[in-house]
């Protein structure tokens, strides 16, 4: 019980002084990508550039729809598709591909494309929303702190789990024979709570092991308002 305590007040009181401290938002960069997809190593290898940078949250998900075409993606999910074709409809696309960058939930880029992707990071340097989110791990749990906001900013609170790098050996499919190394990869995506503006704390549990975890706030329209990432414990 006296643990608990002093891990809460060191939640609010240092954690909540350093991120108020830390400064500007990272601007999250999602690649949607798949190891059965032949033009996207070259996104891969940008987005590891991208990761680099230390204004920038890259996060790689791997979509499920190419693994029925000769190579299944060991990092594939159902919910990294899901959230790619909900992007479509928030950002009017006809369809989805691959690989598709999304910066902030509000610009999207074909994910190789430098050129393209770089004017995207641009735009959301100039419209850079902001809500003070910070995060917690104790114990296999998630504690996060956010707002409070401005007037009428309300979205949902993500926890999404990922691995800084993996690397496989691709044995069918348009890849076969490459091996294929992947930075910052998505294991898990969960909808964690509600935001409607006010200062609140969330605690919940982390059900899937990564090497890092974030939490992000993001409004209905897919404007990313708000991140924070650390480190997982070790297991």
């Amino acid at each position: 019980m006296i643990k608990t305590r002093v891990v809460f007040i060191w939640f609010w009181l240092v954690l909540g002084a350093s991120s108020a401290a830390a400064g500007e938002r990272p601007i999250v960069v999602e690649l949607f990508t798949s190891e059965g997809c032949s033009s996207c190593p070259p996104a891969d290898a940008l987005l590891a550039q991208l990761a680099s940078r230390p204004e920038v949250l890259a996060l790689s998900f791997h979509v499920d729809y190419w693994d029925r075409l000769g190579w299944k993606d060991p990092f594939s999910s159902p919910a990294a598709t899901e959230r790619q074709h909900r992007y479509a409809e928030l950002l009017r696309l006809a369809t989805v591909y691959t690989p598709q960058i999304v910066v902030d939930g509000k610009w999207q880029a074909v994910g190789s494309d430098r050129a393209e992707v770089e004017r995207a990071l641009g735009s959301a340097r100039r419209s850079h929303a902001e809500v003070p989110v910070a995060l917690a791990l104790d114990h296999g749990r998630a504690q996060i702190r956010l707002g409070p906001s401005g007037e009428g900013v309300s979205g949902v609170v993500l926890l999404i789990g990922f691995d800084r790098r993996h690397v496989t050996a691709v044995a069918r499919g348009e890849n076969s024979g490459r091996t294929l190394a992947h930075v910052d990869v998505v294991r898990s995506v969960e909808e964690v709570a509600q935001f409607d503006g006010r200062a609140s704390a969330i605690d919940v549990p982390i059900r899937s092991p990564s090497d890092r975890v974030a939490a992000i706030v993001q409004a209905a329209d897919g404007e990313i308002l708000g991140v924070a990432v650390r480190d997982a414990e070790p297991l």
